[in-house]
């Protein structure tokens, strides 16, 4: 059985007692939309792990999200876009400083991160607000019109989700 198709059933005999991945849409129960989008690696080097994983893996920039970058917000460093056409790749200029100057706990661009895409942010902090996780809300801070939350998982590996205007790359 597929991953989600595993999540949705065991959901399904929680019944009302999962809370937090269900959205009320009239009288029926609309499952909140989750996926894999990116994976973040940091780096000294920018420049050379982009070229490294376009021409070792055959990935390809991802033009249209260096336009959505936001520098002001704490965090102006380089970032390159790539992707095999179905999972991005954001390698960023590693920066130890992001979370001191954004006054946030989790810092995403220490030490990379794995990032989610949601529908409904809202729903997804109220999960985990309910499993009592911790989470930095930047906002809008790096990308126009995404809302981003980073936490960590039990190891300390940190991850984004985040929710991003219908049709954004």
């Amino acid at each position: 059985m597929p991953a989600k198709a595993g999540i949705q059933f065991f959901a399904k005999e929680l019944g009302p007692r999962f809370r937090g991945d269900e959205r009320e849409s009239g009288q029926e129960h609309m499952p909140m939309k989750l996926k894999l989008h990116h994976l973040n690696l940091t780096t000294k080097n920018v420049s050379a792990m982009d070229e490294f994983y376009r021409d070792v893996l055959d990935l390809r920039t991802e033009p249209s999200l260096a336009r959505q970058r936001i520098k002001t917000q704490g965090y102006a460093g380089d970032v390159a876009f790539i992707t095999d056409g179905a999972t991005q790749f954001h390698i960023a200029e590693k920066d130890m400083g992001t979370g001191f100057r954004t006054g946030q706990v989790v810092n995403p661009v220490d030490r990379g991160h794995i990032a989610f895409r949601t529908d409904d942010i809202a729903a997804f902090k109220q999960r985990l607000d309910e499993k009592g996780i911790k989470y930095s809300d930047y906002g809008g801070w790096a990308m126009s019109g995404w809302h981003q939350i980073f936490f960590y998982d039990p190891d300390g590996n940190v991850i984004e989700v985040h929710q991003a205007p219908e049709g954004t790359a």
